[in-house]
């Protein structure tokens, strides 16, 4: 059963009931594998990330930092032999544009490894996401970019979304007519484990135009 956690940011550590979970799924802890969200900066090395799974109680025989050091035919056989693959947040685009590079998706989608991504990596991890001016990118024109596609759906992660609810339904209308998207801020996790969707924190779905805020159920 393939079990994917779209995460937004966590200050702190995660709550109790979300490390409980992944205590539950993560029961091969062999390798963990984090993919860089910026390949060409030494600064991206997921400490903080992998604090969250440590302070969880959760840790692995071998850790690896898949970016530009890692050779793309060694980067893809470490995601093929992963017990966790971790999408680190930071630069979505920079991301975006490895996995493409790197020929990771597919790589990625065919794992048997719990994948888990935060802000930028959740986003990465879904069918499609919006890159806008008005999300906080720096482009000029909006563009939709395809992700890894682990599920069919849209994410919108670790956004201001109480102040900004009239922009996020005017800017995701449209893509919203194609799929749902769940939007997230900090503290706030979806688990997709097989057919079974769980929500940790204040999510929002966002479909055919309409948003409203889903229930806790994790």
């Amino acid at each position: 059963m393939k079990t994917h956690y779209y995460l937004g940011w966590f200050n702190n550590f995660f709550p109790k009931n979300l490390s409980r979970a992944l205590q539950e799924d993560i029961t091969d802890r062999k390798s963990f594998i984090m993919i860089s969200s910026n390949p060409f900066s030494n600064e991206v090395d997921g400490a903080i990330e992998r604090s969250w799974l440590e302070e969880a109680g959760i840790m692995f025989d071998e850790y690896h930092l898949i970016d530009h050091r890692v050779e793309k035919e060694e980067a893809q056989t470490l995601i093929r032999n992963a017990s966790v693959i971790f999408l680190l947040g930071g630069d979505t685009l920079k991301q975006n544009h490895f996995l493409m590079e790197y020929e990771l998706s597919d790589v990625v989608k065919k794992s048997r490894a719990v994948v888990i991504g935060a802000s930028a990596g959740a986003i990465n991890m879904s069918a499609k996401w919006l890159c806008s001016k008005n999300l906080g990118y720096k482009v000029e024109y909006s563009s939709v970019y395809s992700g890894i596609g682990l599920d069919h759906f849209s994410v919108l992660s670790h956004f201001d979304l109480e102040n900004n609810m009239e922009l996020i339904q005017e800017e995701l209308s449209p893509l919203s007519e194609e799929m749902n998207i769940y939007a997230s801020n900090k503290d706030c996790a979806v688990r997709v484990k097989g057919d079974k969707m769980d929500i940790l924190g204040k999510v929002f779905l966002i479909s055919h135009s309409k948003i409203k805020r889903l229930a806790e159920t994790l």
